[in-house]
């Protein structure tokens, strides 16, 4: 009795296995595959394959973009300009994926109803073997959330989402190139900018690396660089209203010069002049033909003091941890090594934290202001070794000629950063607490 309910149970439990394993490999099969309700793709075109996007609005011009031998994007008609890659792949992206909400009818005959005949919009994608698919796009569904659309070729009339309809209606404006001083960020080499009577120019010393070259070798603030270089990589045209190229031209002619930025890269030199009248900014680019209107937010960034891009920091080892400190103060000589996680001073072991507190307050240490004269003889002199060993700095801290405040200099910099009283006082208590570590207690 035992054995055949046995039987029974295996036969049970080896249907139940199959079944599983049959449901399983339906499901696998289903995996990556639309649902049986899903509304039908109006179009799957590979992104990549693309070399040629047409938009034609009714009654209008087509606008073309192609995929040059050079590998880039440029328009050629309704004129010959460089295209924004940017908003070209919003084109050729969404005609990789452009999903239906559902068909309307199976097949259409009066398309002039929907506004397909001709189309408010049309828009043809040449691929790279020579194909075409030509998008038509009609008027809004009586609900306005979506749009009537057709594939040329296709007798089913869909609708999609109106998301899609506002990402095929460009102009030529839209898909042109808007920047005024296009560069290849990592081969920038030089910046020159005149601005406020004033010509400094900042030299590539690394991958995310400044110095100040002009008027004289001064230490640059790298994340105020960086800003600077990123706010000229986005110096974009002002295309928005009516382009009235003679007024913007005369304009120009008669707004005061604010400022003129210069950068090199493997290409050469290219030039960006801004200028200013009341609230309006101008520009003109050796890169681009024409003059344009640019934003508030380019002219006024571009209108700044070389001070504005030093580096008021008298320190640069950072988060970089020092391995080795001398500090002169007067006639006492101080000297801190590190080995592993322990500091030492003249063989003897140093409490960590008082060490900490000391490297956090010249990690901290920064200027007011700069000054080009006024440097006295030192008081305290500090050297910090870091980033392995690799990085040698030497502060020295005078008192300055003029009041009651402190000038440093660091290295071989031909001007000098001014700090307070106060700041000077902190430090020289910071190197006073440096204390030897307490014995560890026996257990």
């Amino acid at each position: 009795m035992k054995w055949g309910r046995m039987v029974l149970a295996g036969v049970l439990l080896a249907g139940l296995g199959i079944a599983v394993w049959w449901s399983n490999r339906q499901e696998k099969a289903k995996e990556g595959q639309p649902a049986a309700d899903a509304a039908p793709k109006i179009l799957a075109i590979s992104a990549d394959s693309v070399k040629q996007v047409q938009i034609v609005h009714r009654g209008e011009d087509p606008i073309t973009v192609q995929f040059s031998a050079a590998g880039k994007w440029e328009m050629t008609s309704p004129q010959p300009l460089p295209a924004d890659p940017v908003a070209v792949a919003a084109l050729t992206s969404t005609a990789s994926r452009l999903d239906s909400e559902r068909v309307v009818d199976p097949n259409v005959t009066d398309l002039k109803a929907y506004g397909l005949a001709p189309a408010l919009i049309g828009v043809n994608f040449t691929t790279k073997d020579g194909k075409t698919s030509k998008l038509l796009i009609g008027e809004n569904t009586p609900e306005g959330s979506a749009v009537y659309a057709k594939l040329d070729g296709d007798p089913r009339l869909f609708t999609m989402a109106s998301s899609f309809k506002s990402t095929f209606d460009k102009e030529a404006k839209d898909l042109r190139d808007k920047r005024l001083l296009p560069f290849t960020q990592d081969k920038l080499s030089r910046i020159e900018i005149t601005a406020q009577k004033q010509t400094y120019e900042f030299v590539k010393k690394g991958e995310n690396e400044w110095q100040i070259d002009k008027p004289k070798a001064m230490r640059a603030d790298n994340n105020q660089a960086d800003d600077l270089m990123q706010r000229l990589k986005n110096a974009d045209m002002d295309l928005s209203g009516v382009q009235d190229e003679k007024k913007i031209a005369a304009g120009f002619a008669a707004a005061a010069p604010l400022a003129i930025a210069k950068i090199t890269d493997q290409d050469g030199t290219k030039t960006l002049e801004i200028r200013k009248s009341k609230d309006d900014y101008y520009a003109k680019s050796s890169a681009v033909a024409g003059i344009y209107k640019v934003s508030k937010v380019l002219g006024d960034g571009l209108d700044k003091p070389v001070d504005a891009y030093r580096n008021k920091k008298i320190f640069d080892f950072g988060f970089s941890d020092p391995t080795r400190i001398e500090v002169t103060d007067g006639a006492k000589t101080s000297i801190y090594s590190k080995a592993g996680e322990t500091w030492t001073s003249n063989g003897k072991k140093m409490d960590s934290t008082s060490v900490q507190a000391f490297i956090d307050r010249l990690r901290d240490l920064a200027a007011t202001k700069f000054a080009d004269a006024g440097f006295t003889t030192p008081v305290v002199t500090l050297t910090v070794v870091s980033n392995q060993g690799k990085q040698h700095e030497q502060v020295e801290i005078a008192p300055a000629a003029s009041g009651g405040n402190f000038l440093a200099r660091h290295g071989g910099d031909a001007s000098f950063y001014e700090l307070e009283a106060k700041t000077v006082m902190e430090l020289r208590q910071a190197v006073g607490d440096v204390r030897e570590a307490q014995p560890e207690k026996k257990k």
